[in-house]
C-alpha cells in the first residue's frame, strides 16, 4: 500500500483513503488529507445542512488549477452503504432521464465524498420525500454576484436592502459568503408549490433593480453586470443547486462558503473582510457554533407570499 493511502474506520464504516499527500490547493500547499480533515471536523455543523438533499459533487482530482467536473450519478462507484436517491433529470446534458444522487446523512458518507476530491458540495433548496421525489422548497435563496469592479462590499449594501424588504413580509434572512466573490441570503420558507420561491425572488430582485438601476441588475445578461450587483433569483429553480454552507470552494486558497452575522455584513468595508479559509472557519465554529442554524427545521419557516409586499 502506498504511503499516502490508508484504511481507517469512520463511525461504523471502513474507508480506504488515497492520494492523501496530493496538493489540491497549490498556492497554500493544502493537501487532500487536509481537505478530508476539514470536512471531518466541520461535519457537526455541515451535516444538518446537507441531510435529505441530493448532492451534486464538483470534483477536482488534480487540484483547483486542473480540470474539474460535476457528478450527479454516483451509482457506478458508491459503496452499498451510501444512501442514494433516484431523482428525475429531464433535459440532462448526458441524456439520462434520472440519476442516483448521493445524500450525505452521516460522517462516513461525507468522508467518502471528500476522498473523491469533491471540494465543492452543491445542493438544491429542497429535500427528498420518503420515495425519493422532491418536496416543495423549504429555502428561498438570493445569490448576490458582483460584476467587477464591484465586490462583496457592494453585495453587502444590497443585502441590507434585501433584508429590509424581507422583514416587511415577516421573513428572516441569514447571510453567508459564497466562498468566491459574492454573498448569499437564505430564508426558511413554507410554500404551496415549487415555483413560488422563484416568483418571489424575481419580483424582489426586479424591484431593487428598478429602485437603484446603477447599483443592482436582475437580468441574466453578463454585459449588464459591469460595476453592479446581480441578484440571481434563478437559483430558486428546483433544477438548480447552490453551494452548501461550510463547503470549500475551488479558489486559489481553500476558502469556504461561510455563514456570517449581519453585524459583519454591515461592517464590511473591504473584500478581504469576508474571506475565510478552512482553518479560520473551524476557529469560527469553535467560537460561535453554527451561525446558520436559524434556517433549520420546520419551526423556522414562514409562509412566502407570491410577491413582496413592497412591490404592491
Amino acid at each position: 500500500m502506498r504511503s499516502d493511502t490508508v484504511t481507517t474506520r469512520v463511525g461504523d464504516r471502513r474507508l480506504r483513503l488515497s492520494n492523501l499527500d496530493k496538493v489540491l490547493y497549490p498556492e497554500e500547499g493544502f493537501t487532500k488529507a487536509e481537505v478530508i480533515d476539514y470536512y471531518a471536523r466541520i461535519a457537526p455543523v455541515l451535516l444538518p445542512h446537507l441531510r435529505g438533499r441530493p448532492l451534486t459533487l464538483r470534483r477536482y482530482p488534480d487540484g483547483v488549477e486542473a480540470d474539474s467536473f460535476f457528478e450527479k450519478d454516483v451509482s457506478r462507484h458508491a459503496p452499498p452503504w451510501v444512501r442514494t436517491v433516484r431523482v428525475p433529470t429531464p433535459g440532462s446534458g448526458k441524456g439520462a432521464e434520472a440519476a442516483d444522487f448521493a445524500v450525505i446523512d452521516d460522517l462516513p458518507t461525507l468522508v467518502w465524498v471528500a476522498n473523491l476530491a469533491s471540494l465543492e458540495l452543491h445542493v438544491p433548496q429542497w429535500t427528498v420525500g420518503p420515495r425519493g421525489g422532491p418536496r416543495d422548497p423549504d429555502l428561498l435563496v438570493f445569490d448576490l454576484d458582483p460584476g467587477a469592479p464591484a465586490t462583496v462590499v457592494e453585495c453587502c449594501r444590497v443585502a441590507e436592502r434585501l433584508r429590509e424588504l424581507l422583514e416587511a413580509d415577516d421573513l428572516t434572512a441569514w447571510p453567508k459568503t459564497s466562498g468566491s466573490k459574492g454573498l448569499q441570503l437564505y430564508v426558511p420558507v413554507s410554500v404551496p408549490g415549487p415555483e413560488r420561491t422563484s416568483e418571489y425572488a424575481r419580483a424582489a430582485a426586479e424591484l431593487l433593480a428598478r429602485q437603484t438601476p446603477r447599483q443592482v441588475v436582475a437580468t441574466m445578461a453578463k454585459q449588464a453586470r459591469h460595476g453592479k450587483v446581480f441578484i440571481d433569483w434563478s437559483q430558486n429553480n428546483p433544477k438548480k443547486t447552490t453551494v452548501a454552507p461550510y463547503s470549500l470552494r475551488a479558489r486559489p486558497r481553500p476558502t469556504v462558503s461561510t455563514p456570517v452575522t449581519w453585524e459583519e455584513v454591515a461592517a464590511c468595508a473591504r473584500p478581504e473582510d469576508l474571506v475565510f479559509t478552512a482553518p479560520e472557519v473551524l476557529d469560527r465554529v469553535d467560537e460561535h457554533g453554527d451561525l446558520f442554524d436559524g434556517v433549520l427545521g420546520p419551526h423556522a419557516r414562514r409562509s412566502l407570499p407570491a410577491r413582496p409586499s413592497a412591490a404592491s
